[in-house]
């Protein structure tokens, strides 16, 4: 359990606030997921809220299986995140902010220093939390794992690349799979393929026609015959 007087205000609350909830200042509006934090005013926002913070510090919040995630980049120039272990969304490394769910079974691999979760064997901690609370306990203060950080704007593309997405999804490194098993690039190449080899059958098997088995005479005059006026059958 993290000793909240040990924390900066600003960590103190972000480990603590409740984010992807709808802005009460903004509700009629769309899009309105408080899924920034204002490290200035210790605050969630929703991007509509913006215009209020614009010289802030700010940090863009994620999400995946609703535990909130944040930039690897921005987290570490506020703090030392080396061995937390970082995740790819949306092609931007994440970490975690605190502790998810887990089952009471312990791994027998590398495991987490704080909550004994499963890890990658180069890493140490899970999320930032355990991080914090590791270092609070072993090192007994955490001023130098603190960095002097004045200026901290959104991405650019923040807005295209996951701000506005409150589920983003952690995508694993390495080509995406299909559910037919083939990767993404692959399975359309594998369909081009099959178009190309499906034509070039019916194409031998319409030559093959021509060739051995030819129209009859009296077939090719039927069916160029030009139509006539019809007649009436007589009556009787």
């Amino acid at each position: 359990m993290l000793v909240s007087s040990h924390l900066p205000r600003w960590l103190e609350v972000l480990f603590t606030e409740k984010f992807f909830n709808g802005c009460i200042i903004h509700e009629e509006e769309r899009k309105n997921e408080k899924n920034i934090y204002c490290l200035d005013c210790c605050t969630s926002l929703c991007p509509h809220c913006l215009s209020l913070h614009g010289s802030h510090r700010l940090l863009q919040i994620r999400r995946y299986v609703y535990q909130d995630v944040i930039r690897l980049d921005d987290a570490a120039k506020l703090v030392d995140c080396d061995y937390v272990q970082p995740y790819i969304n949306n092609g931007a490394k994440v970490i975690f902010l605190n502790q998810r769910p887990q089952s009471r079974t312990r791994s027998s691999g590398n495991i987490c220093s704080t909550c004994d979760r499963s890890l990658q064997d180069s890493y140490l901690f899970c999320c930032l939390s355990c991080k914090i609370d590791y270092l609070i306990r072993i090192e007994g203060g955490l001023s130098k794992f603190f960095f002097e950080c004045n200026f901290l704007p959104l991405p650019e593309s923040s807005f295209e690349n996951g701000l506005m997405t409150p589920d983003s999804i952690l995508e694993p490194v390495g080509p995406t799979r299909t559910s037919s098993g083939s990767d993404g690039y692959g399975g359309a190449l594998a369909s081009c393929d099959t178009i190309k080899i499906v034509k070039k059958k019916r194409s031998s098997i319409t030559a093959c026609r021509s060739v051995c088995s030819p129209v009859p005479e009296m077939s090719v005059g039927l069916m160029n015959r030009r139509k006539k006026t019809p007649q009436r059958a007589p009556l009787y």
